[in-house]
Order: C-alpha cells, then sequence, then structure tokens
C-alpha cells in the first residue's frame, strides 16, 4: 500500500484474523490465497459459464474456467518479469472472473437492468463480492461469511475498478453494502481510484487472452476468416468503426492503420485457409503463443523502461502498454466481436438468454425465501428490506452455471406469460 514496504504486514492482513497455519511448511499468505480461489466452489462453477461462445458447445472451445486459468498463467508470468509477487497476480488472474453471471457479458447486462433497484449489478462487483461474502470458507466473529478472507494484497489486486458506482458510467467494482470491506483492502491506497500494479498486470493479461484467445477460437470454429479483411477495404472500415466503439479510444483512421500492418505481419500467414488438421492446429497455437509473448513483452520492456530495474510491486510502479500493442490488442477483440459473438442467429440466442434470466428473477422473487438453496435463503430471510432481499436473488441467480440456469428457469418459470413485463424489450450490448 501506499508508505507501506512490499511485503509488508498490512499487505498480508485479512479482514477477519486467522490463526497461525502450516507451522514449519513455509506457505505465504499469498499461496493460501491461491490455493483457497483454485480449491472454491465458485472457481469451479466457471467450468460451465459462458467465455464468448456458449458453454459446452464445443470440446475445444474456452469457458470461463479455462480463461481465467490462461489469464492466471499470463499475468504469473508478466508480474514475475517485473518483481510481483506472483502469487498474488495469480490469484487475481484465477479470481478476476468468479462473479460473471450466466451467458457471459450478455447476461451480466441483463443482470444490470433487473437489479436496478439495488444498485445494479457488475462483475467485478459481483466478485469482491463473491470473495468477501458469498463463498463458503471463514466466518466473521458475529457468525456471517467474511467469503474466502483473502490477504489484503491479493483483493486489491483483483479490482479492475476500484470505486462504486458513478453516474453514467458502466463499470465499478462494489456494491454500497460492501463498501465497509472495501474501505478496509482499500486502507492507504492512493486516492482517486488508482490501481494496484498487481492489478494492471492482471487487467492486461485478461485482454491479452481474451483477444487472443477468443480469435484463435473463432478460426478454430469457422467464424473467423481472414480473407474478406484483406481483399474488402470497406469491411477493414466497419471493423476499425466497431474496435472504436466498443474497446479503443483512438479513431477508426488511426486504428485502420494498425490493422493494415497487422493484416501483412507473417505471423498471421498459417491462420489463412484454416482447415482443422493436426498441422494447422499446430500453426494456429503457434501464432496464438507468438501474439501473448509480444503483448506481454511490450508491457514489461515499456514499464522497466519508465521504472527502471528492481522489483516492483503493489503502488510503486504503473504498468506502461505500447499505443501499438493496445492498439492491435483491440484489433483483435473486435474481430471476436463483429465475427463470433455478432454472428447470424446471436440476437435471437441473445434475447433467449435475457428472458431466462429475466423470468427466473421474477420467479425467485416470488417465491423466495423457499426456491432459493441453502446458502442464499437464510441471507434473504436477514435482509432488511425489499432492496436487500432482491441483491439476494441476484445472488443466486448470479451463482448459477449457464446449464443450471436453464434447468432452474424450467423448474421455476417455464409458462411464465410474456406480458408479466419481465421479457421484452431487450437491447443487445455490442459485447
Amino acid at each position: 500500500m501506499s508508505g507501506q514496504p512490499p511485503g509488508s504486514l498490512a499487505d498480508a492482513a485479512r479482514w477477519v484474523e486467522e490463526p497461525p497455519k502450516d507451522t514449519g511448511h513455509g506457505r505465504s499468505p499469498y499461496e493460501r490465497d491461491r490455493a483457497r480461489v483454485l480449491h472454491s466452489a465458485a472457481f469451479r462453477r466457471l467450468a460451465a459459464k459462458t467465455q464468448v461462445h456458449t458453454a459446452g458447445t464445443d470440446d475445444f472451445l474456452r469457458t470461463r474456467l479455462t480463461h481465467s486459468l490462461e489469464v492466471a498463467q499470463i499475468a504469473r508470468e508478466m508480474g514475475t518479469r517485473l518483481g510481483c509477487d506472483p502469487d498474488v497476480v495469480d490469484t487475481a488472474g484465477l479470481a478476476h472472473d468468479l462473479g460473471h453471471p450466466p451467458f457471459g457479458h450478455n447476461g451480466e447486462a441483463a443482470l444490470d437492468l433487473l437489479a436496478t433497484p439495488c444498485g445494479g449489478f457488475e462483475g467485478n462487483a459481483q466478485t469482491l463480492r463473491v470473495l468477501t461474502r458469498l463463498e463458503a470458507k471463514v466466518l466473521a466473529p458475529g457468525g456471517g461469511s467474511a467469503g474466502l478472507n483473502l490477504t489484503r494484497a491479493s483483493l486489491d489486486a483483483t479490482g479492475k475498478y476500484p470505486w462504486p458506482r458513478r453516474p453514467g458510467e458502466r463499470k465499478f467494482g462494489v456494491y454500497a453494502d460492501d463498501l465497509p470491506v472495501f474501505e478496509w483492502l482499500r486502507a492507504g491506497a492512493p486516492a482517486g481510484g488508482r490501481r494496484c500494479l498487481e492489478a494492471q498486470v492482471m487487467d492486461w493479461a485478461d485482454d491479452v487472452a481474451y483477444s487472443v484467445h477468443d480469435v484463435e477460437d473463432g478460426i478454430h470454429g469457422g467464424y473467423v476468416r481472414l480473407g474478406p479483411l484483406l481483399a474488402d477495404a470497406d469491411e477493414r472500415a466497419a471493423l476499425c468503426a466497431d474496435v472504436a466503439a466498443a474497446y479503443s479510444g483512438e479513431s477508426p483512421a488511426d486504428l485502420g492503420g494498425v490493422l493494415v500492418e497487422l493484416l501483412a505481419d507473417p505471423v498471421l500467414a498459417p491462420l489463412a485457409g484454416y482447415d482443422g488438421s493436426h498441422r494447422a492446429q499446430a500453426a494456429l497455437k503457434a501464432t496464438t503463443s507468438v501474439l501473448t509473448g509480444r503483448f506481454v513483452s511490450a508491457a514489461v520492456a515499456a514499464t522497466r523502461e519508465r521504472h527502471g530495474p528492481g522489483p516492483l510491486r503493489r503502488y510503486a510502479a504503473d504498468l506502461v502498454v505500447p499505443r501499438r500493442a493496445r492498439a492491435e490488442c483491440a484489433l483483435l477483440k473486435g474481430i471476436a466481436l463483429r465475427y463470433v459473438m455478432r454472428r447470424p442467429g446471436s440476437v435471437d440466442r441473445y434475447v433467449r438468454q435475457r428472458r431466462v434470466l429475466a423470468e427466473l428473477v421474477a420467479a425467485l422473487t416470488r417465491r423466495a425465501p423457499d426456491a432459493l438453496d441453502e446458502v442464499f435463503a437464510p441471507l434473504w430471510r436477514a435482509a432488511p428490506d425489499d432492496a436487500a432481499r432482491l441483491r439476494v436473488v441476484i445472488d443466486q441467480v448470479a451463482s448459477l452455471t449457464d446449464p443450471a440456469a436453464v434447468a432452474w428457469h424450467e423448474r421455476l418459470a417455464a409458462g411464465m406469460r410474456a406480458g408479466d413485463g419481465i421479457s421484452g424489450g431487450w437491447e443487445i450490448p455490442a459485447g
């Protein structure tokens, strides 16, 4: 923390004090944090939560679980090269998506609208809630849950958006009723929502994994073909407009120049004519490895150039990502957006997913607490008002995997009338 040396007692402190463990075994507090996330129920559920493609539709494709493992590996390598504690950045990578609901970002947008009366929904704020309240591991002195009770440093490293909801902003990292633990973990941090270096490393690792691997999945699935981009200037312009609107502060014209050079890069040549053969898969994997290494090395080199040698941790430095690397990464994300997330049939699928969540929230609101599981029913009974009870229902739905959300909907909400005012009028997000 600001004013605290790296590895200080303040960094290793936990919200609820715990007796010493593993005496003589030498495990650090951050190694314990990593193990707690890895063994959590919330982490296991990521195996059946959508990344980009719907979970379970293809054995090759990534889920939130495999994505999180890849983010953790990239973050650990990058953080180690910068001098961060490797287990802190690894823990942040493993944990960063624990709060994501069924159906990926589409489900996140749906729950945000449904949760308006209790302050909205955001996957990163939900991650903090899972880590500090919802996951079963440690009990507070009063008998309530302290979640996994991770160290201050690890909790801070998971915070992509370390601030409450702000007017006009979609991204935030804490709900109002989680402010006490949030203020504890941010004690001593610089004002203004500055993120610690480990959180910045995790965030860039997330962008790198998301951009490179989702394009890999799209090419393997036959959704992404580079031929039209190479041949059609209008298609390139349309892609750059999508990227400028969704992922980048650069103009479409500036992105266009980067895109032309990226498409001409020999590293992408093996992607043309992909046929799914062993040779083609090996070439595709080689391309993803080169791109990942390029983006990681660019950030490490630029950060070292600014901050010099020696270990960099917590608030001693900020991650520096060169403009070119950010633009290339954003363009790859845009390729997945345009050709995978917006492929034919996507709009109808997104509407069905949102209807499932809307009707499920409505059914649980009517039938709580009996319809809630054993974790959430007591929380609903203890809630002081309707907004707090709605938050419990949202927590329940957000915890479900994609298949579980469908099964719960079929059991509890099948046959609900469209005229109930809970299933129409959805605006499909850009991504």
